[in-house]
């Protein structure tokens, strides 16, 4: 390798050698903890040291870097004690994620590393959130994200790159083409040479590089992050190179072909830069030698720092406190002259007021900027709060999900439009993998909102009608609100966006204008997890939420008689369990009352609840009612019949007279 070409001083080669010795040094280690049995998996970075060394040495330290499995160098270079690494190496309370997770699948804000989850792609669109908030304070810094040749076949990579091109984001992305994804070689992954290629399709400039000249990966990138500082703006780096290694220590490397490994052992980053140090008496092998043996005996120590930490005790209490972050329960009280508006009134004032109040806020969706979104949600927000608040949004879901997420990361907040909530489907492993997970994994607050506009009614059909909100109350660490008026609409969601954590904030799209109700003007908010008693009653407790709300109010309206409780549950994640036990204990007898179909509801969830805890109290079998067992269809005559509305009266008749 041609290493004198780059106008390095001698103290910075002899600098990025000491980087790239540690990481090779800790690999021989884990190698013989695997064997003993005490660390349980292992992702080499064997034979790549010089991509995570020599882009992460050119970064400064306080700018973001999001890593992948193979990039122990990144965590050596910024320096992280590593008798922590080996403690969350082996699962101890001293790691990242308590135990929660293993190998490098944690952040830190104190080094600004942010891991990356096993899915591959979605930390593409967490680096561009992250990007995006430097680039709206004005900060001059780059993030770095990686993504193996494998992963860049991922749907992530597309929507990530696409993003950061459209908005100029200073991001580089770093593509360590090590040429297999675990068993598959390149050529059965993509169809072509270099991913230079990609860059032009995207609209940025493209680099490859050797990843094993360790000069030229770090000269290289430092110069294209600074030109990022400067000029903000996404650019692609590959980085050629190969894994010596398996995927995993346990995968082994019987499917490489017979003799590709002697081949680039020939390239070894490490052994080629020494060699070459010694040649130009940059360095002697007297100082090599000290160096492994000083490397060797730190590592080691800290290998026994780990190894006499006691193993991690399990805690119930502990393991459900970390699911959200911590709230402050003051609430903001309702003033302000009172007026009569919709639903669809009541959201846009919350955002409006919201979007004052905490000026880091970003607005993003598709097409709610000039056009105000296609229910006019935020129809003259660019006027008011301008394009970089207020943000229109390519057709990317997940990649916004993690721009979301990134923004949170880097200290802003976000709320997303899913133009439809059926279109969550895009973004899921953002949600559910990356937003719900990431406090209980390793503190990182997610203080993102996603408004899913959801519900039937509407001859919308299949694909723009169903009720999703069950997939996500069936995850922990997201928070599902789901209001059935305006001044819920307006406190509820005010409080979602005062809330460090995720919340999915569903509206139903029949309710928007077709109901009025008086709401305070100004600001305020209204605790998330707490039912609204709306009909009190002895005989029934009815449970519902969103427009299933309205359809008992309608039917209760008809029957004055019938005394019933009628329960709006607003919030399904947090639950007011004890709202229910309290009314059912009272009446004996309990509805539920859902637009969802039947298999897998909320109200099967709530059905369970209530025949576990209050059974001695019940006159009747707890009845759920839901949408038939079928999608959303399009005719009117077909989503009437679909939709459980029709039969309220006769299962109300039923269960009092049980």
């Amino acid at each position: 390798m041609n290493y004198s070409t780059y106008n390095l001083e001698s103290n910075q080669l002899i600098g990025l050698y000491k980087k790239l010795l540690k990481p090779r040094l800790i690999e021989e280690k884990m190698m013989v903890l695997l064997r003993q049995g005490r660390i349980s998996k292992w992702f080499s970075g064997w034979g790549q040291e010089a991509i995570s060394v020599g882009t992460s040495s050119a970064m400064h330290d306080d700018e973001y870097i999001c890593t992948m499995h193979r990039n122990l160098g990144v965590f050596t270079t910024r320096n992280i004690p590593l008798e922590r690494l080996f403690s969350q190496f082996q699962g101890k309370a001293n790691g990242f994620t308590k135990g929660r997770d293993r190998s490098f699948h944690f952040g830190t804000q104190e080094y600004k590393i942010i891991g990356m989850i096993s899915h591959l792609g979605p930390q593409l669109g967490v680096a561009d959130g992250i990007a995006l908030a430097n680039k709206l304070r004005g900060d001059k810094k780059c993030t770095l994200v990686y993504t193996g040749d494998g992963g860049a076949s991922e749907g992530d990579f597309h929507e990530a790159l696409n993003v950061a091109s459209v908005w100029n984001l200073p991001v580089l992305f770093v593509v360590e083409n090590n040429q297999w994804g675990l068993s598959t070689p390149s050529r059965e992954q993509f169809n072509f040479e270099s991913f230079t290629v990609k860059g032009p399709a995207y609209g940025m400039e493209a680099h490859s590089i050797d990843g094993n000249n360790i000069a030229e990966v770090f000269s290289k990138t430092s110069e294209l992050a600074e030109s990022i500082r400067q000029n903000p703006r996404p650019i692609l780096l590959e980085c050629k190179s190969f894994r010596i290694r398996g995927h995993e220590e346990a995968s082994g490397t019987k499917y490489y072909p017979q003799g590709l490994i002697d081949e680039w052992e020939k390239k070894d980053p490490i052994d080629n830069f020494e060699a070459y140090l010694l040649k130009e008496k940059i360095l002697t092998q007297i100082k090599v030698d000290e160096l492994k043996e000083t490397y060797r005996s730190e590592i080691s120590d800290a290998v026994k720092v780990a190894d006499g930490e006691p193993k991690i005790e399990f805690s119930r209490e502990e393991e459900l406190k970390d699911v959200f972050h911590s709230v402050q329960e003051k609430l903001d009280s309702a003033k302000g002259e009172k007026t009569e508006i919709r639903m669809i009134d009541a959201i846009s004032q919350a955002l409006d007021e919201s979007m004052e109040k905490f000026n880091e806020l970003v607005l993003m969706g598709q097409d709610i900027g000039d056009y105000g979104g296609v229910f006019k949600i935020t129809d003259g927000f660019v006027k008011k709060f301008g394009h970089d608040r207020v943000r229109n949004t390519p057709l990317c879901e997940a990649a916004i999900v993690g721009t979301a997420l990134g923004l949170s990361i880097n200290g802003a907040k976000a709320m997303m439009e899913m133009q439809f909530a059926d279109f969550a489907t895009e973004g899921f492993t953002q949600i559910v993998n990356n937003l719900a997970k990431i406090h209980w994994r390793w503190g990182q607050k997610a203080d993102v909102v996603i408004r899913m506009p959801t519900g039937a009614g509407v001859a919308a059909g299949p694909f723009h009608s169903q009720s999703n909100e069950a997939w996500f109350a069936h995850t922990p660490g997201l928070k599902v609100v789901y209001p059935a008026f305006p001044y819920d609409a307006k406190g509820l969601l005010n409080a979602a966006l005062a809330d460090p954590n995720p919340v999915l904030f569903f509206e139903h799209k029949a309710l928007y204008r077709s109901v009025y109700q008086e709401v305070p003007s100004d600001y305020f908010t209204l605790p998330i997890g707490k039912a609204s008693l709306i009909k009190e009653g002895s005989d029934l407790t009815i449970i519902a939420y969103g427009q299933s709300v309205h359809w008992a109010l309608d039917y209760l309206k008809e029957k004055p008689e019938l005394k019933v409780d009628l329960i709006d549950l607003r919030s399904l994640v947090p639950l007011d369990e004890e709202a229910i036990l309290e009314s059912v204990k009272k009446t004996g007898r309990a509805l539920i009352i859902t637009e969802d179909v039947e298999i897998g509801s909320v109200a099967s969830d709530i059905s369970s609840l209530i025949h576990e805890k209050c059974f001695e109290h019940l006159d009747a079998p707890v009845k759920r009612l839901c949408s038939l067992n079928t999608a959303v269809p399009f005719a009117k005559e077909l989503e009437d019949g679909f939709l459980p509305k029709d039969k309220i009266p006769s299962e109300v008749e039923a269960l009092l007279k049980y």
